[in-house]
């Protein structure tokens, strides 16, 4: 296997990667709530980790890759207090819980779908592990960890001396750090619910032991997580504002019951703000994906994530989506011209062979250190220009040489990092056929007016496609165009 380096957030540093069994990884990664459309900032996340997982099958690893679906249980001050998320939703929209659920459900897949992100291969719903659950809160209780006031059991955070190792933050700093305020039940402000007792009216509830209830958030992820990939697993990951309080609950509470370490690899990715604030629906300065749909093409958005390092913030703007929207258009130009190509002879082209090698090694190099998306864009671009270079000697192109730059990008910018379609038709449709032809058009009027000597309206129409970025080369077999860098 590659020698991959990952930022590990327990310790905050990069760790040569080396998973618990060899040539198998399991990874877990904090699914949404399915309470509302999916917006940019998840397809930050999951977008990255979907790379993380194509790279991690790319490089010969077996990937178990589970994602869940919260569809009760977080509550909307992502703690122990106020009301269920989907709950409220559903009283605003007259519909039942898990309607709600469904429809955000169907919702978040067509989006992941568009945007090219491969499915988990277990989607698990926090409402089928309830079993599961209330075993855990039972655990807990049994081992000392866990107290029960009226219905609710709490884990006691005074009782894991470990508590806050993954945020950093100290117990006794937790009286200000917590984000609500003081409950009487609670022997300290940080403990929070692994079960929660269903107050009047609560839809979303369950029998158990100790009366009607429902899971907490957080044990929903511990339940869900080691019941698919075991204690420990390889790699949980999730957005960067987990931390704390969720991730460093599902360590506390795991890491308590079955006295075993809980994950050995956990892994952040940063958030996408607006005007430097983080996007979210709380602050409603959010874009749904389908919203962004409507206006950029999934690759563009694709592109426009992993144009950051997933450990990164990512601002969004107009202005950075039409600059990725040209990016993905110029790869996909290039890719589209060596669709095209007709080889001038067979056989291989030893000079370029070792161009398409040294691609290779340096994609992987950045790869493998922290899934460096930005980096292995560059290296991409900077063989594109050599491709097209290659390509513009024309009849010298040899056919096998050619099969492998596009095997090299089908690997790299198709498998790895998603950037080309599931079928070549739409990059050879009408759209790419119609600019092709247009081009050809003014490009043989522009030779027109060359051969006539009307050099002046030849450089106007140079010129003014120039402004357009898109840059006319004339080459010993012919005049080629491109979109510039922009």
């Amino acid at each position: 296997m590659e020698k991959l380096v990952v930022y590990n957030t327990m310790s905050r540093k990069k760790e040569v990667f080396e998973p618990l069994h060899p040539g198998f990884v399991g990874i877990y990664v904090c699914g949404p709530t399915v309470y509302g459309h999916a917006h940019l900032g998840h397809a930050k996340s999951y977008i990255s980790f979907d790379v993380i997982i194509r790279y991690l099958r790319y490089i010969g690893y077996k990937v178990r890759y589970v994602q869940n679906i919260t569809d009760v249980g977080h509550l909307v001050s992502d703690a122990d207090e106020g009301e269920d998320k989907i709950a409220r939703q559903a009283r605003i929209e007259q519909l039942e819980p898990m309607e709600i659920a469904e429809h955000y459900t169907r919702s978040y897949f067509e989006d992941m779908d568009a945007l090219n992100v491969l499915r988990p291969d277990i989607s698990p719903r926090a409402s089928c592990h309830i079993p599961e659950q209330i075993e855990l809160a039972q655990r807990l209780l049994e081992k000392g960890y866990a107290y029960e006031v009226n219905g609710t059991i709490y884990f006691d955070v005074t009782k894991f001396k470990d508590y806050g190792k993954l945020s950093g933050r100290k117990l006794e700093e937790l009286m200000e750090a917590v984000r609500i305020q003081q409950n009487p039940e609670k022997k300290h402000p940080a403990d929070f619910a692994v079960w929660k007792r269903a107050e009047p009216g609560h839809i979303m509830q369950w029998n158990s032991p100790w009366g009607k209830g429902y899971p907490g958030w957080h044990a929903e992820c511990s339940v869900m997580s080691t019941k698919y990939l075991g204690q420990p697993f390889d790699i949980h990951g999730g957005g960067l504002e987990n931390v704390f309080p969720h991730h460093e609950c599902e360590i506390a509470q795991s890491e308590a019951a079955y006295d075993k370490p809980f994950v050995r690899y956990w892994l952040h990715n940063n958030m996408v703000t607006v005007n430097g604030q983080k996007m979210g629906k709380s602050l409603g300065n959010f874009i749904t994906i389908k919203e962004a749909l409507k206006k950029y093409s999934a690759l563009a958005i694709r592109y426009f994530v992993l144009s950051s390092h997933y450990r990164s913030p990512l601002d969004f703007s107009d202005q950075a989506l039409d600059a990725a929207e040209k990016g993905v258009a110029r790869f996909h130009q290039t890719f589209v011209r060596l669709l095209k190509t007709k080889a001038g002879k067979v056989g291989k082209d030893a000079a370029f062979e070792k161009e398409i090698e040294t691609y290779l090694r340096r994609f992987k190099d950045e790869m493998n250190d922290d899934f460096n998306t930005p980096k292995a864009l560059a290296t991409l671009f900077e063989f594109l220009k050599a491709v097209n270079s290659w390509l513009d000697k024309g009849e010298t192109v040899t056919e096998e040489t050619l099969q492998n730059v596009i095997k090299a990008l089908e690997e790299t910018a198709g498998t790895v990092l998603g950037l080309l379609p599931k079928d070549y038709a739409e990059l050879l449709g009408s759209a790419q056929g119609d600019l092709d032809g247009i081009m050809q058009i003014l490009i043989d009027v522009r030779a027109a007016l060359r051969k006539e000597k009307n050099f002046n309206l030849a450089d106007e129409i140079r010129n003014r496609l120039s402004a357009l970025n898109i840059e006319l080369k004339d080459t010993p077999q012919g005049t080629v165009w491109e979109m510039k860098k922009g």
